[in-house]
């Protein structure tokens, strides 16, 4: 059987897909993108294409330029969301039944081989796209991350979970800027600030999903070192973070007011962080909480449209 029957094949088995045809099954496969990734827009998707503006901004781009570099990001960003997402997805399916069952392969929504077969031909059209963009590096490095992380057993591992998601902040932002313009030192400099946030505090994510973890066997943070010291750990790291933050990033700028508008605004979100994650325990709340960590991710790559 021919590569594109086999598709077409696996597909066919989905729910509603026989009566789907043409344009529908377009549609349906949109939806089904956004299905699979609508939880990580705010941390994948937006904050590449901010600072992806920020670089355009630094280098002149005209408003045209602009909008041609933002769209080829939005394609380059979704399909690194996407790549992602249905790999993770693949081998959640039993956690996910407990920690989210609104995900596609829990509801029903999509079968594990149609997944298999979407995340095939993502990875390569995310690779060609990356290639012909100009990042194909970075697209490469992502998808090696992709593989570690979820057929290599890397998410089962608190340390090593953290450290393949700290350097996929660097894949994301180092093509975001490339996309536009080469990387300089300062550049540099905020992509390893950030990925170093993210790899120290993203453990904030594992506290609303221990139920699902702690059934399939996963090793995170909370379940290896007890809920109440790691509580207790992201609460002093968030309270220390605006420091760091100052100090490392928009110090260095100089003390314009936009610099010390957005350096109070991230120091207030952090210290909200860190009183939440201690007052407000409860799964719901814990998710709400890490939504604030990742609206803090993209404020602060907002603050590169103006400060940097």
């Amino acid at each position: 059987m021919q590569p594109g029957a086999m598709v077409r094949s696996a597909l066919a088995v989905e729910p509603d897909a026989e009566r789907v045809g043409g344009l529908r099954l377009v549609r349906r496969e949109l939806w089904l993108s956004w299905r699979f990734t609508a939880g990580d827009a705010s941390s994948a998707v937006v904050p590449a294409l901010l600072f992806l503006g920020a670089a355009g901004r630094q280098v002149g781009l005209g408003p045209a330029e602009l909008l041609s570099a933002l769209a080829r990001g939005a394609l380059y960003f979704w399909l690194f969301a996407y790549t992602f997402g249905l790999a993770n997805q693949l081998v959640g399916v039993e956690e996910d039944r407990l920690n989210k069952p609104h995900r596609p392969l829990v509801s029903g929504e999509a079968t594990v081989e149609g997944t298999r077969w979407r995340w095939r031909v993502c990875m390569g059209l995310f690779a060609a796209v990356g290639w012909a963009f100009g990042v194909g590096p970075w697209a490469l490095l992502w998808e090696l991350i992709i593989v570690l992380h979820n057929d290599g057993g890397g998410a089962r591992k608190w340390w090593a979970k953290n450290l393949l998601i700290g350097l996929g902040v660097v894949t994301q932002l180092g093509a975001a800027w490339g996309l536009v313009a080469p990387l300089t030192p300062v550049v540099w400099r905020w992509m390893g600030v950030l990925a170093s946030v993210v790899f120290v505090l993203v453990s904030l994510q594992d506290l609303r999903d221990q139920e699902g973890d702690r059934a399939s066997g996963r090793k995170t943070f909370p379940l290896v070192f007890g809920e109440k010291r790691t509580r207790a750990v992201l609460a002093g790291l968030f309270a220390l973070l605006p420091f760091v933050i100052h100090g490392v990033l928009m110090e260095p700028l100089g003390l314009t007011p936009a610099v010390v508008a957005f350096d109070a605004g991230l120091a207030l979100m952090c210290w909200v962080i860190s009183v939440r994650v201690v007052c407000w325990r409860t799964r719901e709340a814990d998710h709400r909480t890490y939504l604030l960590f990742t609206y803090w991710y993209c404020l602060a790559l907002l603050s590169t449209l103006v400060v940097l």
